[in-house]
């Protein structure tokens, strides 16, 4: 993507309250299992990054940047978050030990863009070659250079503290469920499906009862009908709720939070960087296939010939089609939509390869938009895929191309393309 131009980019945004509002919330904003509703505290969008090349060097730069949670810049400082605390020093303790001592601050990737210009000489790995003979100041052999400038330097913050300082936890960081509760009511419904799953899957490989029955007693806590349907996944009775820390949580302020979904956010229609697979075999309509591959490519799809193996593959007219790659090196599931060709021996071809049936069905398992071309939809019914919904509706990813409305069925798989994934498709066991 970075390479052909579609940049990636991040909006940052902060949430900015009062000390005051902080101490109101029914929640500790110094937990960092916590998150600040938008309900609560709007985002306020200051910023955008922008990844707009690659590394020049591997090594130089990926391999060798340290993040490092204790850098900061004047006007910022250290809450009393626990976390932050402890990752104060476990950063700069994995950096020392990961890039071979101290100092690992000047190497490129990680020196600031502004050269830094203190008393500070010598030491074990400097990238930094200092001149004079002197590195203090009042002095008079440098002729009283080096000097302190007007700037100062960081300054901590002067926080007021009115009560007792203690190391411990406030009685808000032992309410672990009442935001969980908010996220899953937050999702939509398929989103709510896949967590079941999640749970259902990790909790099937736990290999003790009782610990399978007790984290459904936890769930129990955070919604019946999440605790109900994986305990059906596993077989058990439904438990009863685990004893809370704190028995009766403050009522929270927000129950539920549609920016927590993942669709709230469903991006601006483009398909833009989207992996588009187009299945090819010996004998496919290179015309066909080369219009799809040209109306994608022209809306700045990724779009790739996949095929059985590198090479190239003749079409029904002789021309040669370049493979660029194979089903085996580039499964189903790195691709974010699918185009079946048209050719009656090519679609024969590919009927007859369990490799390729398999590449369809994880599509269709996947929710992806597939387009099949002209007589394509008969690898669609050997993979048993049905042009309807469970509900018997059609389905708004699936397209069929008769070879007289490949435009406009195009322009249809463009839109199911940007929706990215047709969970309306999806049900539980898959029956594909």
């Amino acid at each position: 993507a970075i390479e052909g131009g579609a940049y990636p980019e991040y909006e940052l945004a902060l949430q900015i309250f009062t000390e005051q509002q902080a101490q109101e919330f029914t929640f500790d904003v110094l937990d960092s299992t916590k998150i600040v509703p938008e309900e609560l505290v709007p985002l306020r969008p200051v910023g955008k990054l922008v990844l707009n090349r690659n590394p020049d060097n591997f090594f130089a730069e990926t391999e060798q940047v340290a993040f490092a949670t204790h850098h900061i810049i004047p006007g910022i400082d250290f809450s009393n978050d626990p976390l932050l605390q402890g990752r104060n020093h476990s950063y700069l303790d994995t950096q020392l030990s990961r890039l071979g001592g101290p100092n690992f601050h000047e190497l490129p990737i990680n020196a600031s863009v502004a050269q830094v210009h203190n008393n500070q000489r010598d030491g074990i790995h400097r990238q930094a070659i200092p001149r004079g003979r002197v590195a203090y100041e009042p002095n008079s052999l440098g002729g009283g250079c080096p000097f302190q400038a007007g700037a100062m330097g960081f300054r901590s913050f002067p926080e007021p503290i009115r009560d007792d300082k203690l190391r411990g936890k406030p009685e808000k960081f032992a309410d672990h469920y009442t935001q969980a509760t908010l996220f899953f009511n937050s999702q939509s419904v398929p989103e709510k499906n896949h967590i079941v799953e999640a749970f259902r899957f990790e909790l099937t490989k736990v290999q003790t009862p009782a610990i399978r029955a007790r984290m459904v007693a936890g769930l129990m806590n955070v919604d019946r009908d999440l605790a109900s349907k994986v305990a059906r996944g596993l077989g058990i009775d439904l438990p009863e709720p685990l004893p809370r820390v704190l028995a009766k949580p403050a009522r929270p302020e927000v129950t539920s939070s549609p920016a927590l979904s993942l669709l709230a956010r469903p991006g601006d229609g483009s398909i833009r960087t989207r992996r588009i697979a187009l299945l090819v075999a010996d004998g496919v309509n290179a015309a066909a296939l080369q219009s799809v591959y040209d109306a994608l490519s022209e809306q700045g799809a990724v779009v790739n010939y996949v095929g059985h193996r590198l090479g190239s593959v003749k079409s029904e007219s002789g021309a040669a089609i370049e493979v660029e790659v194979t089903m085996e090196t580039a499964p189903a599931v790195v691709f974010d939509a699918l185009v079946l060709p048209s050719g009656k021996t090519a679609i024969s071809t590919l009927a007859g390869s369990g490799q390729a049936m398999e590449f369809v069905k994880l599509q269709y398992r996947h929710c992806k938009p597939i387009l099949a071309l002209a007589g394509a939809s008969a690898l669609l019914e050997g993979a048993g895929i049905s042009p309807r919904l469970p509900d018997g509706s059609a389905d708004p990813g699936l397209l069929v191309g008769d070879g007289q409305n490949d435009s406009t069925v195009a322009d249809a798989f463009v839109k199911a393309i940007a929706r990215h994934r047709h969970f309306e498709r999806q049900m539980d066991p898959p029956a594909i």
